[in-house]
């Protein structure tokens, strides 16, 4: 059996199943997060409750998507997936991202086409982009035929960009594809003495369908990222939440306090240091929130929403409910929270009723 989740093995289960949880299967499968079908979970008052749609609904509502306002979730009860038999795994490395802003911003584009192309590719394709300013590449996986990946989908995703430096596509069992994904870490975490850590700042922006790249932005983006120096080691991940059939928005924004169903790309922009025990240079921040902001200063007409589980210290809590919930979602939690924990026990900075 599967479940759609991350990629990271040491990455705790808590606050990625209670804020979304994507996944190369996401597409397919949806977020962590809908899967839930039950939770155990200590409430404010001390009391020890199991949540569902039809036992405390309320309850069941908010902690996926804003568990840490509401209580400790002890046990998750998970709807799981009969795993494929074979996985197909990609990566195709382009070069010579990082010279011509406007071309980069072409190729680009190629990719986001193709990405809501609806006759190459279905909810079976699951892609994501990784760039620093050296390195451009493009990977996932596709639960279909190594064939079809080869003939009809491969193909399209590379015609007209340059072509790949290094590229892998080969087959593999649902572990196998688990265990590459992690990057040679253990899938099997210890429960103690994990000891894996980044010294970092990051932000998340989420790019509706409604609102997708334009050319200008790319550039604008490409140009930011060619031309700006980092102080520091620095990457994007972009990620395909849209597209045909995603099963990701196929849920109502009413289904859970994770409320954004309509995301074409859901990013972050991450300035790490070198080693996580260095002192953590503040210039990161500055250079890190250029990188949002060469996209959101050139598309003024488009809401970038920012998404839970990308953690943004800087914003004021109303900021972070605005990126976070829509106003529907946001109002209706408020509420819970003044029914279930009216003295705030569950508190951090952009925490629910925190103004």
């Amino acid at each position: 059996r599967a479940l759609p989740h991350g990629t990271c093995p040491g990455v705790g289960v808590g606050g990625h199943a209670t804020h979304g949880g994507f996944g190369l299967s996401s597409r397919a499968w949806g977020l962590t997060l809908d899967t839930i079908v039950g939770l155990d979970v200590v409430l404010a008052n001390g009391s020890f409750v199991h949540a569902t749609s039809t036992a405390y609904p309320d309850v069941y509502y908010a902690l996926r998507g804003a568990a840490e306002s509401f209580g400790i979730v002890t046990t998750f009860y998970m709807q799981t997936q009969p795993a494929p038999t074979s996985v197909v795994q990609y990566s195709f490395s382009i070069p010579n991202m990082f010279q011509s802003a406007s071309k980069s911003a072409t190729h680009f584009l190629h990719i986001q086409d193709f990405a809501r192309n609806t006759s190459v590719i279905d909810r079976q394709l699951g892609l994501g982009i990784y760039l620093d300013g050296q390195g451009f590449s493009i990977s996932g996986t596709y639960f279909g035929s190594l064939d079809t990946f080869n003939n009809r989908i491969k193909p399209e995703l590379l015609r007209t960009l340059p072509a790949p430096t290094s590229q892998s596509v080969k087959s593999l069992t649902w572990i196998q594809s688990l265990t590459t994904l992690a990057n040679g870490q253990p899938l099997q975490q210890p429960t103690t003495g994990y000891n894996l850590h980044d010294n970092f700042f990051a932000k998340s922006l989420v790019v509706p369908t409604s609102g997708p790249f334009t050319q200008s932005t790319l550039t604008n983006y490409f140009n930011y990222i060619i031309s700006t120096p980092a102080p520091s080691p620095w990457y994007t991940i972009l990620n395909l939440y849209g597209g045909l059939d995603s099963q990701i928005n196929a849920k109502p924004t009413s289904f859970s306090a994770y409320s954004d169903r309509t995301a074409l790309w859901v990013l972050q922009n991450y300035g790490y240091t070198a080693s996580p025990t260095q002192p953590f240079p503040q210039s990161v921040i500055p250079f890190v929130e250029g990188l949002s902001n060469s996209i959101t200063s050139a598309q003024p007409g488009t809401v970038f929403p920012g998404y839970g589980n990308y953690v943004d210290p800087t914003l004021s809590a109303k900021q972070a409910h605005a990126a976070y919930f829509d106003e529907g979602t946001y109002a209706r939690l408020v509420g819970i929270k003044g029914a279930v924990d009216p003295g705030r026990v569950f508190w951090n900075p952009q925490a629910i009723g925190n103004e």
